[in-house]
């Protein structure tokens, strides 16, 4: 044998699979996959027999009771729907409320024998049903026999039995099958599987026990019934509204939602829950991270997409989403809130959108938003990280918190915008209101972020050369100035700021920041003194394309004169603060004598601004100085909201059920350029489906006129909106409010 050695070259690694990864499932760790599908179900036997066959094989069961049909009440004017307040539904289908009796008509071949005679009603959901997980529940019209839903027999009347059937208070919120079985002596036999006989099971605000109940009848009509919606925006000091038709009860609505549960593999024994249905679908609503519903998109660039500005509802939106199976294009903040409120509000969760003015965002849960500026007072925008949303929409929902202590449970922040992971993804809540407004930040859900986007300091620090960096101004009022929602039953707005936040100053408010800080939440300490001159921007008004001067107000405070270098800085801004471009600068010198005021005149053309325009245009102007004779330095602050071109939207006809009527929306195109790629939507709760028109071109200075008919099929106060949208000018919008008689 030869001592030659062997030199083995070794073989490359094999390439990585390619193409889409093997889709991870439970098998070899549980006997039959988790069941998270509404939507898939399994047959249930017509006849199972007991035992094994005799010789001649199983006996008939002909002799016996049988069904020959079973009557829902199913009509929206029948007692199940006005009873539990889904007479509004557009569905075939019955829907009705846990924890409250419904009722259901049997008809058998022959008058019932109670003696006798032994049937049940059986509720099944899910693609494995079984009892121990409540998805599969049998229901029997005996005392001595009941289950975990009440049943009793209400009314008999020849071969027909009424059966009155309450669900338990806190089963599993979804679509259920229906069978009635008949037992015998040999074996079971129940009727045939009929989809008509599905029925679908939601929350109940209206029932005591209840997780979601809510005590009080106007807020809850509001929260749980109403499809019109106002949504606030624009700047704490100029707030603007937006209509929107929540359209909860439109055909095909629910099914999208509890597709959006199935989607997102939510187990069904979870669903009766409102904490994790809520969080849950908090995620599920964008798809940053699961193929959510919608796609957000702050660029200006909608291109393959509908602008989020053009949305007048949710309808769209989530009949789209169940159709096509992919994410919608594309959402902001308040798209994310208000198509998030539909499916609360379409599952019985009592539910608003609320609106929070300067929301301060990315800063931590550090309490605060740093704006950095160099030696002589002028703003660093490069080292300027942080920023303050204009205004940011949220959800509130409404529910008892039987995981945190007693107090904790009422109104909880959920929100669907995605901006910061919670537990690896983009979703937030819910989060108790009152724990946000205790300080008591440690408790489950983002409880520390939602406290954070309404307390945060706004510190102004001065940057040396060297680096270092001295606090030179806090103003702790900024954020988080006023929060706002729809009034119930009313079109006015609401400030809730005080369900938040303690007055400003007081011993309580001073409480919750401590009790924040202990939780980790870090404040600005140092107080630095106040200067003695002060700088006071005006509240504008002004339309898109107007020239407008800008007066800046110097106020000396002082015994002496004051010299003040000023910085003004004008830019466009989007709604969450971000900077776009800067179109204004100007440096002028305000001397002032002892406790004298002057002011100094900016003004700012439109051609400056108007090519730099975003949608929600917002002109942010920043003014900043530093005396000369102290060195201290002093700043203002203003958000000048533009406002855009109004569409009119008129209404004619008599305004009744059934009736044909016809809505006009007229619109003037008042700028000296022509609007390219227009489109028009328009829609109305309990009158019309959205509608929708493209126009290529609008010349400048000419008009448009749209012509829609439609035929109201609900009696009462509603109205049609409508939106005009274009890259050129975005938040157009316009309503008719009407009543139609019954």
């Amino acid at each position: 044998m030869s001592d030659q050695s062997v030199t083995v070259t070794p073989s490359p690694a094999p390439p990585p699979p390619t193409g889409p990864r093997p889709k991870m499932t439970n098998r070899g760790r549980t006997t039959v996959p988790i069941d998270s599908s509404n939507s898939s179900s399994t047959d249930i036997p017509e006849i199972e027999y007991f035992g094994v066959p005799g010789p001649r094989g199983f006996p008939p069961l002909t002799e016996f009771l049988d069904i020959w049909d079973v009557d829902m009440m199913k009509k929206s004017d029948e007692s199940n729907k006005m009873d539990h307040h889904t007479m509004l539904f557009n569905s075939d289908y019955l829907i009705v409320r846990r924890g409250q009796e419904f009722q259901v008509k049997i008809s058998f071949n022959r008058p019932y024998k109670p003696a006798e005679d032994k049937f049940a009603v059986e509720f099944v959901i899910g693609s494995s049903p079984q009892y121990s997980k409540g998805t599969y529940i049998p229901v029997f019209p005996t005392k001595e026999r009941q289950s975990s839903w009440d049943g009793r027999i209400t009314k008999t009347s020849d071969n027909v039995v009424t059966m009155g059937i309450t669900p338990a208070v806190n089963c599993i919120v979804g679509k259920y099958h229906m069978y009635v079985a008949v037992l015998t002596p040999h074996g079971i036999r129940r009727t045939r599987r009929d989809n008509s006989r599905d029925l679908y099971i939601l929350f109940n605000p209206w029932a005591a026990d209840d997780a979601v109940f809510l005590n009080d009848e106007k807020e809850r009509e509001e929260c749980v019934m109403t499809e019109m919606g106002i949504i606030y925006h624009g700047a704490y000091d100029d707030v603007a509204e937006r209509d929107w038709n929540y359209g909860q009860f439109n055909f095909g609505v629910l099914d999208a939602c509890l597709y959006i549960m199935d989607r997102s593999e939510m187990p069904i024994t979870n669903r009766g829950d409102p904490i994790k249905v809520t969080r849950k679908a908090s995620a599920m609503l964008n798809s940053r991270d699961d193929e959510g519903v919608l796609v957000g998109n702050w660029s200006g660039d909608y291109t393959y997409g509908v602008a989020p500005t053009s949305w007048t509802g949710s309808t769209d939106i989530l009949l789209s989403y169940a159709s096509s199976k992919m994410p919608v294009c594309y959402a902001q903040c308040w798209v994310y809130a208000a198509v998030f409120n539909t499916f609360l509000r379409c599952l019985g969760i009592p539910s608003r959108v609320v609106t929070n003015f300067y929301s301060a965002h990315d800063n931590d849960g550090n309490l605060k938003t740093d704006i950095i500026m160099d030696e002589n007072g002028r703003i660093d925008r490069n080292r300027t990280k942080d920023s303050i949303w204009n205004y940011h929409c949220w959800n509130e929902c409404y529910m008892s918190r039987p995981d945190l202590p007693p107090g904790f449970g009422g109104w909880q922040v959920v929100d669907a915008t995605p901006q910061e992971t919670s537990d690896g993804m983009y979703r937030c809540g819910p989060a108790s209101v009152q724990a946000i407004k205790h300080g008591q930040i440690c408790y489950p859900f983002d409880a520390a972020f939602v406290f954070a986007e309404v307390n945060s300091d706004v510190v102004f620090y001065s940057r040396s050369k060297d680096g270092t960096m001295e606090p030179v101004k806090v103003n702790r009022t900024h954020v988080g100035r006023n929060v706002l929602t729809k009034t119930p039953g009313d079109v006015t707005r609401r400030d809730i700021t005080d369900q938040y936040k303690f007055t400003e100053g007081s011993t309580e408010e001073r409480t919750a920041l401590e009790k924040a800080e202990e939780y980790g939440c870090k404040r600005e300490k140092s107080d630095p003194a106040l200067a003695d001159v002060d700088l006071v921007l005006p509240t504008l008004e002004i339309s898109i394309g107007d020239d407008f001067e800008l007066n800046l107000e110097a106020i000396n405070r002082s015994d002496e004169q004051r010299t003040v270098d000023v910085y003004v800085s004008g830019s466009v801004v989007y709604y969450t603060g971000v900077t776009t471009s800067e179109f204004l600068f100007r440096t002028p010198t305000v001397n002032l004598g002892p406790q004298k005021t002057v002011k100094e005149t900016v003004v700012v053309e439109s051609k400056r601004y108007m090519k730099h325009l975003v949608e929600q245009a917002n002109l942010h102007f920043i003014v900043t100085g530093k005396i000369r004779e102290t060195g201290q330095i002093v700043t203002a602050m203003k958000v000048v909201t533009l406002r855009n071109p109004k569409l009119t939207v008129e209404v004619s006809g008599e305004g009744k059920v059934s009736e044909e009527m016809m809505a006009t929306v007229e619109f003037t195109n008042p700028f000296s350029f022509n609007l390219e790629g227009v489109y028009i939507r328009m829609e109305g709760p309990g009158v019309m489906m959205p509608k929708n028109r493209y126009y290529s071109l609008i010349p400048a200075s000419s008009s448009l006129t749209w012509t829609e008919l439609f035929t109201p099929v609900r009696a009462g106060k509603t109205r049609v909106i409508a939106t005009l949208d274009c890259p050129a000018v975005r938040q157009v919008h316009g309503q008719a409010t009407f009543t139609v008689k019954a």
